[in-house]
């Protein structure tokens, strides 16, 4: 199938309309058009309904994005590949959340960089629920991801284990719900606390972002979860307190890839996170430390 159809299906997907899309992928919306016609022809399938709002998608649309964006990323990754430069053996592309790409990720480029000079790096930052689609689907070697969902054929090896703790800036080290900051640290993290807190359901302030919630509490105050690796200096320092009797909760990192693709290449890549790994857990005292 052209690539160019599957572009242009996943932009009219992402958009919602083919006006939007034509503007995107600067062509002229009849072209669009005949593009999502003669993919629909090629599938025998109708990908979108079509009204004045837009273009929605139908249910074997929703079933194509998937298989569309892994046509995409599948093709970028053989592009990429075969147009390695001179001195280059080989390429590999790795994914991580944001949350784990400084310093883990960032130390792991620059041991690749030193180690591994001869081969090529792409490096990626998206969403678990991507990450996974790309490295289930081809499109990445390798994802490194906290506590990470179970995918058929995909391994999931531990790299460091890392704890959520509960601190505050409350001198005495009392949590005050008026002034708790929810922080989004994944679906597991939010079913335990939902069990074990299930008055901080609706929180005042909730945050998605670590680094940000972090520094909105040391600047207002109040309560929240944290990496124990990042919370350490300003625990140390007195800024902040452990809530006493608050449970911990493990936020271990991994390091998910497919086993039948296992090759050399990624054989080092892991080595190298693990070693990285180590090295980061021992500077901290336990944990990897990362903005939060």
């Amino acid at each position: 199938m052209d690539i160019g159809l599957a572009r242009t299906f996943l932009e009219v997907a992402a958009t919602g309309s083919f006006v939007a899309a034509a503007e995107r992928l600067h062509l002229t919306q009849t072209a669009v058009s005949a593009r999502i016609r003669l993919l629909e022809d090629q599938l025998g399938r109708r990908l979108f309904v079509r009204n004045k709002a837009g273009a929605r998608l139908t249910a074997s649309g929703e079933r194509f994005v998937a298989h569309a964006t892994t046509l995409v990323q599948v093709w970028e990754r053989a592009r990429q590949h075969v147009a390695l430069p001179p001195g280059i053996e080989e390429g590999v592309s790795v994914g991580s959340e944001p949350s784990l790409w400084h310093p883990l990720l960032a130390d792991w480029l620059i041991w690749m960089h030193r180690v591994c000079p001869e081969i090529a790096l792409r490096a990626e930052v998206d969403s678990a629920q991507r990450l996974l689609d790309g490295v289930q689907g081809g499109a990445l070697d390798l994802a490194v991801l906290y506590n990470p969902p179970q995918r058929p054929g995909l391994v999931a090896e531990l790299l460091a284990e890392e704890r959520l703790v509960m601190v505050t800036t409350d001198p005495e080290g009392r949590l005050d719900r008026t002034r708790y900051v929810s922080v989004d640290w994944g679906p597991a993290f939010a079913a335990n606390h939902e069990a074990a807190f299930p008055e901080l359901a609706h929180a005042p302030v909730s945050i998605s972002l670590g680094p940000l919630a972090l520094t909105y509490l040391l600047a207002v105050g109040g309560a929240g979860y944290f990496r124990i690796g990042v919370a350490r200096p300003f625990l140390a320092d007195g800024r902040l307190r452990l809530v006493e009797g608050a449970p911990e909760f493990s936020h271990s990192a991994h390091a998910v890839y497919a086993p039948q693709r296992e090759n050399e290449t990624l054989a080092r890549v892991r080595a190298g996170l693990r070693l990285v790994a180590a090295e980061e857990e021992g500077r901290q005292g336990g944990g990897v430390h990362s903005p939060v």
